[in-house]
């Protein structure tokens, strides 16, 4: 490819990420970001931990400056919505009613709040009840929420669990609706899930496992979530139960699309002139052999860079481990590699440091550490060998030594 002029449509990690790697790599051809945010592209995983309980800036999780898009000559256009792709003739409508043509484009439409599937949760547009996916939801929750503030959470999956330490953190009391008897346990296993579950506990907050949440109404008191356990009083409800690929503008291009926008393992989709990167991207993964979407900030990053690759002639492909961190309280994790339901879980060490091994058919097929640090680069190495059970659960034995 040898593009001349590149549209890149979604302004977040993963968008902005793309065209500063392009830049970097010796790209000077017309460059524009198209966004439907006001604020420039931001990381993510800040809005539900740190800037949420009031420790970051947006400053401080802001990819460039509007300074860098300026001095390097790239084309940004925030509260701006791209409404279709006419892949024939190479242009892109936007809601103002103009039209950009471009050589090349790059999708990074990103994902949104999951608020029921095709019959969303009764109630899910009442005043007081919350996703969390921008920036402006983080503000929206960040405003109501304080101190005694009583939260419902639906959803015990990481943004529940996160916002739920971070609220916690704030004064609010707070109760997760979890649809699981252990939280996290059909991926990670019972043993981590029951740690993660005592951890919240612990904290104070009221998790309740196996329970379905059938709706959320508004009584006189406020908010009633409604679950097959009774009915409780919520000042606040946040739905958190997953997120759905934005498709809908690659589906007017005539793109394939199969649980996001289907892409081989250099990020070009059905039409090679354009590329999906990021949360709506199902890349083809060449360490795992198999179509995969991650919804995680070192895949936006590392996805971005790719594009750029790909756009400049390189020959590079998609073949790094997915990977994801997390913080609540006093646990920090690090995790790398694919555990499916069904792995078998080993844990090496005890009390609040250790780390956890999935082994399928006798091959590590992921780790994480829980608050050890400096060993994620040791773990991944580890990930695709056939290590025994035993060796990796002894401690005595040295990380690099298996």
């Amino acid at each position: 490819m040898n593009p001349e002029s590149i549209v890149v449509i979604g302004a977040g990690l993963a968008a902005a990420t793309c065209v500063t790697e392009l830049r970097s790599r010796g790209y000077t051809g017309s460059l524009h970001l198209i966004g439907d945010e006001q604020a420039l592209p931001y990381e993510r995983p800040p809005l539900s931990k740190g800037y949420l309980q009031g420790h970051d800036s947006l400053e401080s999780f802001t990819v460039n400056p509007a300074s860098w898009y300026a001095e390097n000559n790239v084309d940004v256009r925030l509260d701006t919505r791209a409404i279709s792709i006419d892949a024939k003739h190479q242009q892109v409508a936007l809601a103002d009613g103009s039209t950009l043509g471009y050589d090349a484009l790059v999708l990074a439409t990103g994902a949104r709040s999951n608020i029921g599937g095709a019959e969303p949760i009764a109630g899910h547009d009442l005043p007081g009840v919350h996703t969390l996916r921008s920036l402006k939801d983080a503000d929206a929750l960040k405003s109501a929420i304080t101190h005694d503030t009583q939260l419902a959470i639906v959803g015990s999956g990481w943004i529940g669990m996160e916002v739920a330490a971070s609220a916690r953190s704030l004064g609010a009391r707070v109760t997760v609706y979890s649809p699981d008897e252990v939280p996290l346990s059909k991926v990670f296993g019972e043993g981590f899930g029951h740690y993660l579950l005592e951890l919240h506990k612990s904290h104070g907050v009221d998790v309740r496992t196996g329970t379905r949440v059938q709706g959320i109404e508004m009584g006189e008191r406020g908010l009633q979530v409604i679950s097959d356990a009774g009915s409780i009083h919520a000042d606040l409800v946040l739905l958190a139960i997953g997120a759905v690929p934005n498709v809908e503008l690659a589906e007017t291009a005539g793109l394939e699309v199969d649980r996001g926008v289907v892409v081989d393992a250099s990020l070009r989709s059905s039409d090679a002139r354009i590329l999906a990167i990021g949360d709506v991207a199902q890349a083809f993964n060449m360490k795992l052999r198999r179509q995969l979407r991650v919804e995680h900030w070192d895949n936006a990053i590392r996805q971005g860079k790719l594009a750029a690759a790909t756009l400049t002639g390189a020959d590079e492909a998609y073949d790094w481990l997915p990977y994801f961190f997390t913080d609540q309280y006093d646990l920090g994790m690090e995790y790398v590699g694919d555990a499916a339901p069904g792995d078998r879980a080993v844990r090496r060490g005890e009390g609040s440091e250790f780390i956890i091994f999935w082994l399928r058919e006798g091959r590590v097929s992921a780790a994480a550490n829980v608050n050890i640090w400096d060993v994620n680069d040791t773990l991944r190495a580890l990930v695709g060998r056939e290590i025994s059970a035993q060796r990796l659960g002894d401690a005595n034995i040295e990380l690099s030594e298996l």
